[in-house]
C-alpha cells in the first residue's frame, strides 16, 4: 500500500489552507499514492475561533475536499471540525473517498493534560473507527488517542491493518521522545502500522501559530507492526511518499500475538 505524508502547517486562513491541500494532493496522486494523511485541524489550526470557522466553511470546505479526492483519484484523511449542539465543536478526521463518499471519526480522548483543556471546546467522540481504502482496513485515532493503548487495541481487533493518527502535538521538554516513543509502542500493541502525522513546526515554518495551543513539532513517522521506524520526517513542511509492507502485518500477529495472547481484556 502507497501512501502520502502530508506533513504541513495550518492557520486561521481556511481557504489559504485549503489551497495548499490542493497542492499537496496533487503531488500525492502524482506519485502514486492511494491514500494520502494530512494533519489535525489542517482546516484551521488549533487555537483558532474553530465554531466561527464551521459557522463560515464547514459546508465549502467538505465540497472542496470530496471533489479532491474525486478529481485525482485518492482517498485522504484530514483534520477538520463540525458545530456540537452543545456550541462546542467536534474535532475529526474526515475520510474521503475517489467515489465521492466520506466517513469520518471523532476524536475519543480529548487533551486535557498539560494545562490544556480541550474540552471546554469541543465534545468527545465514542465510537472507534475502521474503514477499507483499496481493500486494506484502515483504522484512525487522533492525536492524544495515541496515549491510550486499548483504542490501538480495538482498532486491530476490529481489522485494521493500518493505523493513521492525524495529529497537531504541543511542543515542550520531552515531547518529541514521547510521540516518537508513542507511536512505535502503539505499532506493537496493535499488531499494525502506525502513520504518525503532524503538524509542521510553525518555529520552522513561520506560520503564525496561536502560542498557548499544540500547534505542530514535525517529526511525523511511520512504525511498523515491530515498532521499527519506516520513515521519520523533520520539522518543517514536507510530503514523503512510504510503501508498506502488510504482510509485516501477517508476520507480527505469528510472531507477536499480543492480541491473541490478551487475557481479562488487558
Amino acid at each position: 500500500m502507497k501512501i502520502a505524508l502530508a506533513q504541513i502547517n495550518t492557520d486561521d486562513n481556511v481557504e489559504q489552507n485549503l489551497e495548499k491541500v490542493a497542492g499537496f494532493v496533487e503531488r500525492s496522486s502524482i506519485s502514486g499514492a492511494r491514500l494520502v494523511v494530512f494533519p489535525e485541524a489542517t482546516m484551521t489550526a488549533l487555537g483558532t475561533n474553530l465554531v466561527s470557522a464551521c459557522k463560515n466553511y464547514g459546508s465549502s470546505w467538505r465540497a472542496s475536499v470530496a471533489s479532491l479526492a474525486k478529481q485525482f483519484g485518492i482517498t485522504i484523511v484530514i483534520g477538520e471540525f463540525e458545530e456540537a449542539a452543545d456550541g462546542r465543536v467536534r474535532n475529526l478526521a474526515g475520510i474521503y473517498f475517489p467515489d465521492g463518499t466520506r466517513s469520518e471519526y471523532a476524536k475519543i480522548h480529548l487533551f486535557d493534560a498539560f494545562g490544556n483543556k480541550e474540552s471546554d471546546e469541543v465534545e468527545p467522540g465514542t465510537t472507534p473507527t475502521v474503514v477499507e481504502v483499496d481493500g486494506v482496513k484502515v483504522g484512525v485515532a487522533i492525536c492524544y488517542d495515541i496515549r491510550f493503548p486499548k483504542l490501538f487495541a480495538e482498532l486491530s481487533r476490529s481489522g485494521a491493518e493500518v493505523i493513521v493518527a492525524p495529529t497537531s502535538w504541543g511542543a515542550g521538554p520531552g515531547k518529541i521522545e514521547q510521540w516518537e516513543t508513542l507511536a512505535r509502542s502503539r505499532a506493537l500493541d496493535s499488531n499494525s502500522f502506525v502513520v504518525a502525522l503532524g503538524q509542521a513546526d510553525p518555529a520552522v515554518t513561520g506560520v503564525k501559530a496561536a502560542a498557548s495551543s499544540p500547534t505542530g513539532i514535525g517529526h511525523s513517522l511511520v512504525s511498523d507492526p515491530f515498532g521499527h521506524a519506516v520513515i521519520e520526517l523533520g520539522k518543517e513542511e514536507s510530503l514523503e511518499i512510504v510503501e508498506l509492507d502488510l504482510e509485516l502485518v501477517q508476520r507480527a500477529q505469528q510472531t507477536i500475538p499480543i492480541l491473541e495472547n490478551a487475557r481479562l481484556g488487558y
